[in-house]
């Protein structure tokens, strides 16, 4: 082989290996290339192999255009990096034989999800990375939210999930990746709360919880105060309207005599626990 053959083994190595480097690097954004969506304030990097002056970095305008070298005007809104990639290749094809460009996000201003509903702080979250549904939710106030009730809606189709399943047992198969607009509606629990009264040592409002007890309850509130009739207690429930009243015999209870006392309570219920006369 002549040096001049040999020159031009090397170099076509030397393309290779950086083209091979831009498949990695293009790989790091694998993931989020392929579901991201371009919004109105993101900044692209645009690069042309071989070609330093139409290689650039793109603000996408709030008309959702970018002005490209050699390209002109792209609608880049809506777009996934992979598709615009495609785009800017297929125009600058008039200027340069087989266009090998790569299309990356510089840097995310305008992926956006929302939470509204009774049931949680209304708020607008941005997405700087590829995020789940699970991811997000991990620090939202729940307390107050019907899980049953909640949904996703993308591009106005509801995208039905567990919301139970996901968030209090783990079921991933619930979970889904968050995209630029999504919305998530939590509806308000008709009633969030059980109430414990009377002679307790600190009557308050709890925060109910499925699978909640008289027991759990009473020891919430720190159990009975000195008053306490301990075997005069009441939950007090009211349902469609109609008031039902449910005899309780907390000492019983409490000192595990009969534990079919311990019934389970359901939203809006009142423990009562009376005084005694003496």
């Amino acid at each position: 082989m002549n040096g001049l053959a040999t020159m031009r083994v090397l170099a076509l190595n030397v393309v290779s290996l950086f083209v091979a480097l831009l498949v990695v690097c293009g790989a790091v954004h694998a993931d989020e290339a392929s579901e991201y969506v371009i919004g109105a304030g993101d900044s692209l990097n645009v690069f042309v192999w071989g070609e330093e002056e139409l290689s650039v970095t793109a603000l996408v305008r709030p008309d959702g255009r970018i002005s490209l070298p050699g390209a002109g005007e792209i609608m880049a809104e809506g777009l996934t990096p992979a598709a615009l990639q495609d785009q800017v290749s297929s125009r600058l094809a008039n200027l340069v034989k087989d266009p090998l460009v790569t299309v990356s996000m510089a840097e995310i201003a305008n992926s956006k999800v929302y939470i509204i509903g009774g049931g949680v702080p209304s708020g607008v979250f941005d997405l700087k990375q590829k995020t789940t549904l699970l991811q997000l939710l991990a620090n939202v106030d729940l307390t107050r939210a019907d899980l049953r009730g909640a949904h996703v809606l993308r591009d106005g189709t509801k995208l039905e999930r567990d919301f139970e399943s996901l968030l209090q047992k783990g079921d991933l198969s619930q979970d889904l990746a968050l995209r630029h607009n999504d919305i998530i509606f939590f509806p308000a629990l008709p009633e969030p709360y059980v109430y414990v009264l009377g002679a307790v040592s600190t009557p308050q409002a709890l925060a109910f919880k499925e699978g909640m007890t008289v027991l759990d309850a009473l020891l919430a509130a720190g159990g009975f105060n000195k008053f306490a009739n301990r075997n005069d207690m009441i939950v007090l429930r009211r349902e469609n309207g109609v008031e039902e009243r449910i005899k309780v015999r907390g000492r019983d209870l409490a000192e595990g005599k009969d534990l079919s006392q311990n019934i389970l309570l359901r939203r809006g219920d009142y423990i009562i626990t009376n005084d005694s006369l003496f």
